[in-house]
């Protein structure tokens, strides 16, 4: 797919791009993943399992929100605002529809062509979890 505009990316529902975020966000994560060395793919998926779910998203967005630029943050809130979704067992209303709107923004990343933006925050958030793990023990 081409890198779009702003305009035309905007121009997407907040399902639509929290539906391209979803597969982003989980690329970001299995890439990290595997970058930490080989692993039995069974012990990848548990770890990833674990990041790519609402409630992990629902913090990771917590852990971004005050770093976003006003576009960010509003295309974060449409996505998080989003009407007509399911929520599965696994998560909170609250917690899908804030994952949503995370998964929105990096939907829209994506599309405009801000990679670079996408991996910072998304460093900011494993830098965050890995600080969070080693403080727990």
């Amino acid at each position: 797919m081409e890198i779009l505009t702003k305009e035309e990316a905007r121009g997407y529902s907040p399902a639509a791009l929290a539906f391209y975020g979803d597969c982003v966000w989980e690329i970001l994560v299995r890439r990290k993943l595997l970058g930490k060395g080989n692993a039995p793919s069974a012990k990848l998926h548990k770890q990833s399992v674990e990041l790519v779910r609402a409630s992990f998203q629902s913090r990771a967005a917590d852990i971004i929100e005050g770093l976003l630029t006003e576009e960010e943050a509003d295309i974060m809130r449409r996505g998080r605002n989003a009407t007509g979704l399911s929520v599965p067992k696994s998560s909170t209303p609250k917690e899908y529809h804030r994952a949503t709107g995370f998964e929105a923004l990096f939907g829209f990343l994506f599309l405009v062509g801000e990679f670079e933006r996408a991996e910072t925050l998304f460093e900011v958030i494993w830098n965050e979890r890995e600080k969070d793990k080693r403080e727990k023990g």
